[in-house]
């Protein structure tokens, strides 16, 4: 057990050294070892389909609101609310995020707002790093409220079949990290020096690294003449989802004569969505592959491929060995897999490909539905390590030299408010599921 370990651990390291695609193939690099050299039945890749297909479906509902400038249409939205009052921007700025990506289901969509948030900061006298530290996590606690992004897929896939339907999953989702994310602004409010007293910041502007405070806003291009449409189209599609959830008999009959899947509901809906944006918004087609968002859909297909394909065989392989050793801990102290979920998701990078993996390790352990969703935030523990890109370009964006990585690599910007927003988000969805 502890070799094929070592493998798994293997594939993934050397993943995530190239990053995109390519931590997904050496999952399934990761996989082929595995029943080579170990004699392990690779995964069934059933529920993994189930998940990737519903990605498509989304991304490219998506890559078609993009094409059309729905995409900027929402940032310029978010602008004008991120702007309102300056001085409150540590509060503003991460519910804007987390409200952006929950609405459209990827965290990629968070990057236009990274100057925004800088140059407001700025304008206001605030630390950038207060506010670009909190939304950069709050983007990433969207993806587990989202009822259009790939991880709430893998939620659906795994628990629609005993009772938790999208409806309920989102009853606790989204207050529990709504909550995380204000605890959170309330603590990195009174994180570091002032903006006035921070010696790097002073260093850079008497240096003439950075330009003076300026509180013009930057022009943007004119947008295409149906580009809000798009975006209506895309958030009426998402509403569509969430009412499909709540309401099996609008669902289109099934061969069984009960309501179609939620799967296959969210697959239908969101490439009609797709299909009406073409037709309506009239985008060229051959756009669409070239998109921001289709570009991080292929990376998150192949990742969900790869990495779960793994991880699934692996734990199927060793589930008594695993269960024997994790059983009394999970009995006795449940919350326990939460830190599990946290640690391992740092290594995966992805949310979805982290449910995917390791739910199912928590029903093998015993722990009932209930608390497997209330602790399922947890998977967005990829904060622990600062290496991944919303965090980099998080960073980046600082010109002030607020945002930074220390000394002894964990010790970063983003490390106090993603422990808590994670540990109150766990928390509130303990206490919701208590009355779900």
């Amino acid at each position: 057990m502890l070799l094929q370990l070592g493998v798994m651990v293997a594939a993934i390291a050397l993943g995530s050294r190239k990053g995109g695609v390519a931590m997904g193939l050496w999952g399934a690099v990761g996989v082929f070892v595995l029943a080579t050299f170990f004699g392990v039945t690779p995964a069934d890749t059933g529920g993994i389909v189930d998940v990737m297909l519903i990605i498509l479906a989304v991304i490219m509902a998506a890559s078609a609101m993009e094409a059309a400038g729905g995409v900027d249409h929402l940032v310029g939205v978010a602008e004008r609310a991120i702007r309102s009052r300056p001085r409150r921007v540590t509060f503003i700025a991460p519910l804007v995020s987390w409200a952006f990506t929950l609405g459209a289901g990827t965290a990629h969509v968070f990057y236009p707002l990274l100057p925004v948030i800088h140059d407001v900061a700025r304008e206001g006298g605030v630390r950038p790093e207060r506010p670009i530290a909190v939304s950069s996590i709050a983007a990433t606690f969207g993806i587990t409220a989202s009822p259009v992004s790939a991880a709430m897929a893998a939620m659906i896939v795994m628990f629609d079949g005993d009772g938790w339907n999208l409806p309920r999953i989102m009853a606790v989702a989204v207050p529990a990290t709504l909550l995380g994310v204000l605890a959170a602004a309330t603590v990195q409010s009174r994180i570091g020096r002032e903006l006035d007293a921070d010696p790097e910041y002073l260093r850079r502007l008497a240096a003439g690294e950075i330009e003076p405070v300026t509180a013009a806003a930057a022009e943007r291009p004119p947008l295409p003449p149906r580009a809000r449409w798009s975006a209506y189209l895309f958030l009426g599609g998402t509403v569509a989802v969430v009412v499909s959830g709540l309401f099996p008999a609008l669902r289109p009959a099934a061969g069984d004569g009960g309501p179609l899947g939620m799967p296959a509901t969210i697959e239908v809906l969101m490439m009609a969505v797709a299909a009406l944006i073409l037709l309506v918004c009239r985008v060229d087609a051959r756009r669409i592959p070239g998109t921001d968002v289709a570009r991080s859909g292929l990376v998150a297909v192949i990742g969900v491929f790869g990495l779960s394909w793994l991880g699934l065989s692996f734990i199927g392989a060793n589930e008594a060995r695993i269960t024997g050793a994790l059983g009394g801990v999970a009995r006795s102290h449940p919350w326990f897999f939460a830190v599990v979920l946290l640690v391992l998701s740092a290594l995966l990078f992805s949310q979805a490909t982290t449910t995917k993996a390791l739910m199912p390790l928590g029903v093998a352990l015993g722990i009932p539905a209930p608390l497997l969703i209330a602790m399922w935030p947890a998977v967005n523990g990829y904060f622990l390590l600062p290496t991944y890109g919303t965090f980099i370009a998080a960073i980046n964006f600082d010109r002030t030299g607020t945002t930074r990585v220390g000394r002894f690599v964990v010790n970063h910007s983003f490390m106090v408010p993603g422990l808590v927003t994670t540990g109150v988000a766990v928390a509130s969805g303990m206490l919701l599921t208590t009355f779900l």
